[in-house]
């Protein structure tokens, strides 16, 4: 149970067409918005910032969520790795790509421009950081300054949802849970 029990009168509530529109995009109603519901201002601009970063751009919303989803794993964030895994089967990736996320740097279901961008992904979401110029310079030969924005957009708008869910321990809700569940190994568990 979370730490933080999620408002339960959301439908009746001044952020009911946030949270509707939430629901809409996830498939389900997350509860770490309900929580932040407790501040309105805080989900209101967390939405907001979501919003920027997954609209379009130049990075393929899969890969922003593989970027999300090993961010995640790194963070040790079991709540957002499984929202991200449900999230990037939603766009068209894999399972078998998402079980093998922690193997990117050697598997051969990665494309070199996606090793590059989830190299920084995983030494980005390290404390302390641990990418270096050579990590950036990589990004350079495959992404614009723009794309980059984007990239590093997800990747500490994780920092925040890692840090906000495993503090609060947030309940994870049913559909991303048997999504993530499934993806696991026996050597996982």
């Amino acid at each position: 149970m979370s730490r933080i029990i999620p408002i339960t009168d959301y439908e009746t509530s001044e952020l009911a067409p946030l949270l509707s529109q939430a629901e809409k995009w996830m498939g389900f109603q997350p509860n770490d918005g309900l929580i932040m519901a407790h501040k309105p201002n805080l989900l209101i601009s967390f939405f907001n910032f979501a919003k920027a970063v997954y609209e379009e751009g130049m990075i393929d919303q899969g890969l922003k969520r593989m970027i999300g989803h090993l961010s995640s794993l790194t963070s040790g964030c079991e709540y957002c790795s499984a929202h991200t895994a449900y999230s990037a089967n939603k766009f068209g990736v894999p399972e078998e790509k998402m079980k093998a996320i922690w193997d990117f740097q050697t598997s051969t279901l990665f494309t070199q421009k996606e090793r590059v961008v989830l190299n920084v992904a995983l030494k980005g979401s390290m404390v302390p950081n641990q990418v270096t110029d050579e990590d950036f310079d990589e990004l350079k030969k495959y992404f614009s300054e723009s794309a980059i924005v984007e990239i590093l957009g997800v990747i500490s708008m994780f920092g925040f949802l890692n840090r906000w869910n495993s503090t609060l321990k947030t309940q994870l809700e049913s559909k991303p849970d048997s999504f993530y569940k499934s993806l696991k190994t026996e050597t996982d568990e």
